[in-house]
């Protein structure tokens, strides 16, 4: 306990108590008794986060210092902190911990299933549930905690003036490298919690020449690996839950000549319209003691949930082990990927469902890191929008792109890694017109993909992108791998392709030299 007394905090208490390292059936039982969460008919622990149903992006701080001032990318929604600032709130986190009258849940885990880049992690917070997250989204400690170990100071219902510590808003996501702490305040969004520690990992690890990967990761029986990329919505966690491979993780790796490594020990995976028949690993992982469902709703009488009901948050979320996963890599571990995907859901309904990637397009595209924002998703989008998230994972990329996209480079080259572009969204028109792309199809190109068979296929040049589209994937339709031919009426496709396309060089001209010496990776339509 020395370490906890050393920074202040109280590890016995007169009339509350101190828990450490709680099993997660005592988590659970204190949660429902405070009042802050409820057993679903299944057995899931059911909670909801108040206003705060995702991740507060513009809330989200580094203090600058001389060893962060010039290796963060700030440009990227990052607030700088001062240290001075820092050091009053976490006084103030501190305070609040220790009061006489409050419960404290302290669970010691660490990040990072390979040994050697391993960081250990404590999380202290003010509420069971969260620690019962992370007790599933970070693995066991590798030995005693080194001095690379981070603390999380989680006060999700502190309340704080923002003017006292020069902060935006009530709800603060701060880290200070030099001490090695983290402090989330504001946010009951449980989220919070594994997304500061990945940025932590995105931000040590290239110094180790490791790529950190906003990705999901799986093995075949015969050892290969794919790693899928892709935002929130892109189908990652469900593409990387196939029956017939064995799952490394879903969400957050890191690639080193070792081969790939999952980051975390369990799962976070999204539960808008989660059903056994498509998604039958999740699916029961879900809805069983020990699971924690996060925003979704449930019948308070009966306890039974509604995955298709999204009147709480489209973002509800199920976060559990990855032991409840039936077809699990129990290394959490696999060998370099044979495969890297890009996921890219994208609603204008232009792009393919598969294309082969030349070694320029994989840099272009992977700090391009496109998806597409759906009309009714936010206040005034009231049509399809592009959007991008360099390396597919803007938010937790702490470093400039080009530092990442350096790294995919150099293991591009050394192990000659086969990259697709793989499109989740629309066809046959735009989001509202045309109709998403079916699980079952998506299913099929990438399970051929992984058999290999499609290594060394026929492809044709599309003119507009200059993707290189297979001339045949099993019994899919030519006019679903080409979609131009999808789309009723052929003029309104080039338009709104040429029009997509010349979107995607005016973001990455944003990167100036990375822009133009990837030139050969960019579409061929410009303007």
């Amino acid at each position: 306990m020395d370490f906890y007394n050393n920074l202040g905090l109280k590890t016995e208490k007169s009339t509350a108590k101190v828990f450490f390292n709680a099993p997660n059936n005592l988590l659970i039982e204190k949660s429902v008794q405070k009042g802050q969460g409820h057993l679903t008919k299944d057995g899931a622990l059911r909670v909801v986060t108040g206003k705060h149903t995702g991740r507060s992006a513009q809330d989200k701080y580094v203090v600058k210092s001389a060893s962060t001032e010039n290796s963060i990318w700030w440009e990227n929604a990052l607030r700088p902190m001062s240290a001075e600032h820092f050091e009053k709130l976490k006084q103030k986190a501190i305070a609040y911990l220790n009061e006489d009258s409050r419960d404290v849940f302290i669970t010691e885990r660490s990040v990072g299933a390979e040994e050697k880049h391993n960081i250990g992690t404590r999380v202290v917070s003010t509420h069971p549930h969260h620690i019962l997250f992370s007790n599933h989204m970070f693995r066991a400690p590798m030995g005693a905690m080194k001095e690379n170990a981070f603390t999380i100071l989680h006060v999700p219902e502190m309340i704080i003036d923002p003017s006292e510590f020069n902060v935006r808003a009530e709800t603060v996501i701060t880290t200070c490298f030099d001490t090695k702490v983290t402090i989330i305040t504001g946010s009951l969004y449980a989220g919070e919690i594994k997304k500061s520690m990945f940025s932590i990992m995105n931000y040590v690890l290239p110094e180790k020449n490791v790529l950190p990967m906003h990705s999901g990761a799986n093995r075949l029986p015969n050892q290969e690996v794919s790693v899928f990329f892709g935002l929130s919505g892109t189908g990652k966690t469900t593409l990387s839950t196939d029956e017939g491979t064995l799952l490394i993780g879903d969400d957050e790796h890191g690639l080193s000549d070792e081969g790939v490594f999952n980051f975390e020990g369990g799962c976070y995976a999204k539960t808008y319209k989660l059903s056994q028949e498509t998604e039958p690993g999740i699916y029961r992982a879900s809805t069983r003691f020990g699971s924690l469902l996060e925003n979704v709703v449930m019948d308070e009488k009966t306890g039974a949930v509604d995955f298709f009901d999204k009147s709480i948050a489209e973002n509800g979320r199920s976060s559990y082990p990855l032991a409840f996963i039936d077809s699990l890599e129990k290394s959490s571990k696999g060998n370099v990927p044979s495969h890297i995907f890009f996921l890219s859901a994208d609603a204008f309904g232009v792009l393919p469902p598969v294309a082969k990637l030349t070694k320029e397009q994989a840099m272009f595209y992977f700090v391009l890191g496109y998806t597409a924002k759906l009309a009714g998703t936010e206040i005034g989008v009231t049509e399809p929008q592009a959007a991008f998230s360099p390396c597919f994972g803007a938010p937790f990329m702490l470093r400039h792109p080009s530092v990442y996209a350096k790294l995919l480079g150099h293991y591009l080259d050394k192990y000659n890694t086969n990259v697709w572009l793989i499109n989740t969204g629309w066809t046959g028109g735009a989001f509202g017109t045309g109709e998403r792309f079916p699980l079952s199809t998506t299913r099929k190109i990438i399970r051929a993909i992984q058999s290999n068979e499609m290594n060394n296929i026929d492809t044709t040049q599309e003119q507009t992108f200059g993707f290189h589209i297979p001339t045949q994937v099993g019994d899919i339709p030519q006019s679903v791998l080409h979609p131009e031919q999808s789309w009723a009426n052929k003029a309104d496709y080039e338009k709104k392709s040429k029009e997509l396309a010349a979107s995607f060089h005016n973001q990455m001209q944003k990167f100036g030299e990375f822009y133009t010496t990837n030139i050969k990776g960019a579409p061929l339509h410009k303007v």
